[in-house]
């Protein structure tokens, strides 16, 4: 019997067993392309010169078989049904025209796990975000690139506290003008982080020559600050702002006082 390649169109001889193996499904050995060979079987070749062998037209109906050269006996075919039973009913593998016809419709089912997964993904990153929303916001690279999408999109990055980058530029303690038995406190404040920060709490501690604290007070920033957008809007990088504080005059004792931010 032969059978032709429908890629590089080389002829085969081929056998029984051969066909056997995969139900027809075979591999070119020149072009290593695998195909059904029942598509091209013949039983001798037409004359040359030729360049296609014939190919088969399937039917649904299998045709029957009339010319038999060997009939066995009762007694040999009822011992050779258990092995006949035995046999695997599927193929070692399949041809590719099985797969071909498969294929699409398993990339189809994939696809919604696909998207599924980068959409789990993409929440994920997104509350990894969020809980490290203020180190992402501190950071020089990743949050100079935040504030400039946030400005072309018109939103508003939360405030990230952090008072080691807050500084006292200028600072001054006298007696009250108006109220005796007071003092009057004035500072300016800077922020030298690169973006916005809340307004701190302010810490002011009074003290002797020893060292010793004579008194101390914890200001809010609606304490100091009389202007609530202004709070809302936190201190912007580089900005600074005045504080002026009165507190009770703790006598001679007082030689020292110091600011702390909280």
């Amino acid at each position: 019997m032969y059978a032709q390649c429908p890629d590089c169109l080389t002829v085969f001889s081929l056998d029984a067993e051969a066909l056997a193996q995969a139900r027809g499904g075979v591999i070119c050995g020149n072009c290593e392309m695998l195909f059904d060979a029942l598509d091209t079987l013949a039983g001798q070749l037409p004359p040359e010169p030729f360049r296609l062998l014939p190919a088969h037209v399937r039917s649904e109906q299998a045709p029957k078989l009339d010319l038999a050269v060997y009939r066995p006996h009762a007694n040999a075919a009822a011992a050779a049904a258990p092995a006949l039973a035995a046999a695997p009913a599927e193929p070692a593998f399949t041809p590719h025209f099985v797969h071909d016809r498969r294929a699409p419709r398993r990339r189809a089912r994939r696809w919604p796990w696909i998207l599924t997964c980068l959409l789990l993904a993409l929440l994920l990153a997104a509350q990894v975000a969020w809980a490290k929303r203020a180190e992402l916001v501190a950071d020089p690279a990743i949050g100079a690139w935040l504030r400039q999408a946030c400005a072309g999109l018109g939103c508003q990055l939360p405030l990230v506290r952090d008072v080691r980058q807050l500084r006292v530029v200028a600072r001054d303690v006298q007696a009250h003008p108006s109220v005796p038995g007071a003092l009057m406190v004035s500072a300016t404040i800077r922020n030298d982080a690169p973006f916005a920060q809340p307004f701190p709490v302010v810490t002011l501690t009074l003290s002797d020559a020893d060292g010793h604290r004579l008194a101390m007070r914890r200001l809010h920033p609606s304490e100091y600050l009389d202007d609530a957008a202004a709070i809302r809007a936190g201190l912007a990088p580089g900005a600074s702002t005045a504080l002026l504080i009165e507190v009770a005059d703790p006598g001679a004792r007082a030689v020292a006082f110091e600011f702390g931010f909280e």
